[in-house]
């Protein structure tokens, strides 16, 4: 509205509003009105003017008031009615993306998204991470020429995704926001949300809409993804082995958390990973860890691990011991792939809450624990022979964690990665490493993120073995 009509309708809607004039200039401070008594006065009588901001913060004192008025007047009906369907606003948008979500394809699904965006009044683009976290990938582009990457390191994009934090940027007079996507704890992309103005970027409920939002992505995203290929397919920057989609397949999320526990796994090289793998399972009571590394290379050895994860979940969801656990993974290894065919890796236990590890290490190299951000010991105990070979004199380590602890599982890939003159990456250097990245304060997913990258950076980007790392923290409930 022009100046001078709004404030005649301010009038009328403070005639209405059963207010006297100290009662609405409290109401008008309280919203953060600068204005006095004396100058509000004037302005209702038309012998002054009072700044836009100003005025719109009068009008909102008058329409909540009024709102009041209205809700204490409603004529009830003999039963409760509820709302019909919302055509603005947050739950708008989420019942937008709900509604259509379960019968589109899963190509769609960055369409969609936009629907709920325009919703909240906000344009909204998908980027999905790629397989070796190092780009985001726009969504909803067909054709690769189409699809724009955003690098993580490097861009704003980025830090949102490697903080898990939401991030603003007006580069250029594009005002935007960058809001993670998470499944749960597992980071999955972030969202693009353009808006006109760029006070909006300070607004605190868009910021939290837009976070409810991602949020209801995330766990659309992870479940309508296995549905088809197009949204997997934007992913790959390059094709994948198919030892590598065997295993991929195999997988849990690459991050998980409780209240009390925090997991995270990474495996390079991702498109061609063959015998590594790790698995996890978390409950109320105890936290299961598991990481493998078949001997070979190629899709046998994707077989082996693949056969590896099927008897250890089998034993681990029927309730047996780690000490079972270990006898399960034997049997199938050594009935399905008879010979001198064998599995290292390491399984454990802990209870939450007491923190005690229990754990079996077959010819695997130790677990790292970390303690006060520095590594504090190998665990040594639980040791035998590689699965699928004599497992007579099988013993169970125990370790008690204390609140705090990081625990680190990782295959020699990582520590016997080369670079050009032959240096191993090396059990001292990983040591560094992950004492840098709890003293920074890194959370687990971001760390073992950075530590394969800088694995695979190591030997210039080209992998001679498998390298894949498990990290989990502990905190007493």
């Amino acid at each position: 509205m022009t100046a001078k009509p709004r404030q005649p309708a301010l009038v009328a809607g403070y005639a209405h509003a059963d207010l006297s004039l100290e009662q609405l200039w409290v109401r008008y401070f309280a919203l953060g009105g600068t204005a006095d008594l004396m100058e509000v006065d004037a302005y209702l009588s038309g012998l002054a003017t009072l700044p836009d901001d100003q005025h719109d913060l009068l009008a909102h004192a008058v329409n909540e008031r009024l709102d009041e008025l209205l809700a204490r007047h409603r004529v009830p009906y003999t039963h409760t009615l509820r709302t019909g369907r919302p055509s603005t606003g947050p739950l708008a948008a989420v019942v937008t993306l709900l509604e259509a979500a379960g019968t589109a394809p899963p190509e769609r699904l960055p369409a969609l998204v936009g629907d709920a965006g325009r919703a909240l009044g906000v344009d909204v683009t998908v980027h999905r991470i790629d397989h070796e976290q190092r780009c985001l990938v726009r969504l909803g582009h067909a054709g690769a020429a189409g699809r724009r990457r955003l690098d993580v390191g490097s861009t704003m994009a980025g830090r949102a995704f490697r903080t898990s934090q939401v991030v603003s940027s007006d580069r250029d007079g594009r005002p935007r926001l960058w809001v993670p996507v998470v499944d749960g704890a597992d980071r999955l992309g972030v969202l693009e949300v353009r808006v006109e103005d760029a006070a909006a970027l300070y607004d605190p409920a868009l910021r939290d809409q837009c976070r409810w939002l991602a949020s209801l992505l995330g766990h659309v995203l992870a479940s309508v993804e296995v549905y088809g290929d197009g949204l997997e397919r934007p992913r790959r920057i390059r094709p994948m082995s198919p030892s590598a989609e065997l295993v991929w397949q195999q997988l849990p999320p690459l991050t998980a958390a409780t209240e009390s526990f925090v997991l995270a796994g990474r495996l390079e090289p991702s498109y061609d990973i063959g015998g590594d793998a790790f698995d996890y399972a978390l409950s109320e009571q105890a936290v299961s860890l598991a990481i493998f590394d078949a001997v070979g290379h190629g899709m046998h050895a994707g077989l082996m691990t693949a056969a590896t994860l099927a008897g250890y979940r089998s034993a681990r969801r029927d309730g047996r011991s780690v000490f079972d656990q270990a006898g399960a993974i034997d049997e199938v290894v050594a009935r399905q792939f008879p010979g001198s065919q064998f599995v290292t890796g390491v399984i454990g236990e802990v209870e939450v809450g007491s923190g005690r590890l229990r754990y079996v290490n077959a010819g695997h190299p130790p677990p790292l624990l970390l303690r006060d951000g520095r590594v504090v010991k190998q665990l040594e105990g639980g040791r035998r022979v590689p699965f699928g070979l004599d497992s007579r004199g099988l013993v169970v380590g125990e370790e008690m964690l204390q609140p705090g602890d990081w625990l680190a599982l990782y295959t020699d890939g990582i520590t016997e990665a080369r670079d050009a003159h032959g240096t191993w990456f090396g059990e001292q250097r990983l040591a560094e490493f992950l004492t840098r990245a709890i003293g920074a304060g890194q959370p687990p997913a971001e760390t073992v993120r950075r530590l394969t990258a800088a694995v695979l950076d190591h030997q210039g980007g080209l992998l001679q073995d498998d390298a894949s790392v498990l990290l989990a923290r502990w905190k007493q409930p």
